[in-house]
């Protein structure tokens, strides 16, 4: 069974979900659809359990700038490779940024840019798996699925920008 709750946030509707054990989808939903056009599941409940409440609690600390770091228990699901590069997104400090390339080297994967990205944007668990601060290599701002206003407002908001 999986339990979801839509949280208004600063950048957006994000719907949460999670199983009993841990989070396993965060994602920004346009007028009510869900931006990578997700069928909903039907073993889905909307319900704010205990863990999804902390999610809450854990993503306002962030937007009011006073948690650099989530301490959430995850359940991306995805193939190896991009299991492996969510993790390594999750070691990019709070407030800096890596290039697709920086990542693809960082998984073992050199030339794997491309597939890097391909990855990044089937990221489940967005912000708290912070794909939004892989950076084009000329520094510039580029692909974000919740839209490039959202990636550009995480990053001031972690004074990047």
């Amino acid at each position: 069974m999986k339990f979801y709750y839509r949280y208004q946030s600063p950048v957006g509707v994000l719907r949460i979900v999670a199983d009993e054990n841990a989070i396993t989808e965060i994602h920004l939903e346009k007028d009510g659809v869900n931006e990578l056009k997700r069928k909903l599941s039907t073993d889905e409940v909307e319900e704010k359990t205990p863990l999804i409440t902390e999610t809450v609690t854990q993503l306002e600390e962030y937007f009011a700038g006073t948690r650099k770091r989530f301490n959430l228990p995850l359940a991306p699901e995805g193939t190896d490779f991009q299991k492996r590069d969510w993790a390594a997104l999750q070691d990019i400090p709070y407030g800096e940024t890596r290039t697709y390339k920086d990542i693809a080297e960082a998984i073992g994967c050199p030339k794997g840019f491309r597939a890097v990205g391909l990855a990044n944007n089937r990221n489940p668990i967005i912000i708290v798996i912070p794909c939004h601060r892989v950076i084009g290599a000329d520094g510039k701002l580029v692909g974000y699925g919740g839209g490039l206003d959202a990636k550009e407002h995480l990053l001031k908001l972690e004074g990047f920008l």
